[in-house]
């Protein structure tokens, strides 16, 4: 069985980042803070800084999100996830009604009928892919969920309902893929109880649509740019947008080279760290409504950051060796196509210094 972390009588300390008081346990997994208004700005408004969080994650990395449905791809354990994939993203957390802003996880009723797959299995698969050396977040959102986190109340109550499930199933941390707008204010207040608690350890994710990278004056780009010293990867997601401007204020379309790098361009430009920039892309046509490309056009837009190399029409006006890898959605799709985005960027990726 999976050794549980234990945080018991755990409290959130006041940080010079956060200009918040001291929150409290409540009852119901809940914290208090006494600035419960809705609040887009950032607690301290911190302005992007060198010193990064530290973990063993490899200096290049790829991230795969795993299904906890069934939606006609294949249905896996976490223990059919290959070794290629470096972190792990279960795909999804559930929003609960009280307290407000937190989430919980099952597996899903489906999944575990098809598969015969139990709670105690799917902790003990956890356990055995970190042995591996392999990361297991959890990811909150998804395309049809939502968590409406717009307090520092709020953000506090998911920060504990976080990492609650980190107590439980022994995540390494959490993707933040909330597509239906956010506020950057009370998630920051949620990330720093979160990785006050956890430490450097902790692997924080997050996985924003193309238009909420197109400018630092994003909610998405401002939670990026003010937890950049906790933050692990943006896997931006290069796919079911269309067109978007790239770092030049050109038009690019998706399904490209050129979208890939260009609009990377514009986290690399704005601050991130190179190390926190993921190329996020569909593992099949099926996978996404859009922004397909082949796992090669992957490679070559990493040649093209990290080296200067396989560039299309657009080349940036400097190189970033320390590019993190990809993201793709998702295990389950890759696995339809005998994992070829794993094997081919993973095996790419491995040939970086």
């Amino acid at each position: 069985m999976v050794a549980r972390r234990t945080r018991a009588g755990w409290t959130v300390a006041t940080a010079a980042s956060l200009a918040v008081a001291v929150p409290v346990a409540i009852g119901n997994g809940a914290l208090a803070s006494p600035l419960d208004t809705p609040d887009d700005s950032s607690p301290n408004d911190i302005s992007p800084t060198s010193e990064l969080s530290t973990n063993d994650l490899p200096a290049h990395a790829i991230t795969g999100y795993w299904h906890n449905f069934d939606n006609g791809s294949t249905v896996l354990r976490l223990s059919d996830v290959p070794s290629e994939y470096d972190i792990v993203a279960v795909a999804f957390a559930d929003e609960v009604a009280h307290p407000p802003g937190a989430v919980e996880f099952n597996l899903d009723s489906d999944l575990t009928d098809q598969l015969g797959y139990t709670d105690d299995d799917f902790k003990d698969d956890i356990a055995a892919l970190q042995a591996n050396g392999q990361k297991v977040i959890i990811s909150v959102g998804g395309e049809v969920g939502n968590v409406i986190i717009d307090t520092q109340q709020k953000g506090l109550n998911f920060a504990a309902s976080i990492l609650d499930l980190i107590d439980e199933y022994g995540f390494d941390g959490v993707d933040i893929d909330l597509e239906h707008g956010i506020h950057a204010g009370p998630l920051e207040t949620g990330m720093r109880a979160i990785a006050d608690q956890v430490g450097d350890s902790l692997i924080y994710t997050m996985a924003p649509q193309t238009i909420d990278m197109q400018n630092t004056q994003s909610q998405y780009f401002q939670l990026a740019l003010n937890t950049q010293d906790i933050l692990t990867i943006v896997n931006m997601q290069y796919y079911n947008s269309g067109t978007m401007l790239g770092c030049d204020n050109q038009v690019y379309a998706q399904g490209s080279v050129d979208f890939l790098t260009s609009l990377a361009c514009i986290q690399l430009e704005a601050g991130l760290d190179a190390s926190q920039v993921g190329l996020g892309v569909p593992a099949t046509p099926n996978a996404a409504g859009g922004g397909y490309v082949p796992a090669n056009v992957v490679t070559d837009a990493l040649d093209c950051l990290a080296k200067g190399e396989n560039c299309g029409a657009f080349t940036p006006s400097q190189t970033y060796p320390d590019i993190r890898g990809a993201m793709t959605w998702s295990v389950n799709w890759d696995a339809t196509n005998g994992y070829q985005f794993a094997n081919t960027v993973g095996s790419h990726l491995d040939g970086f210094p």
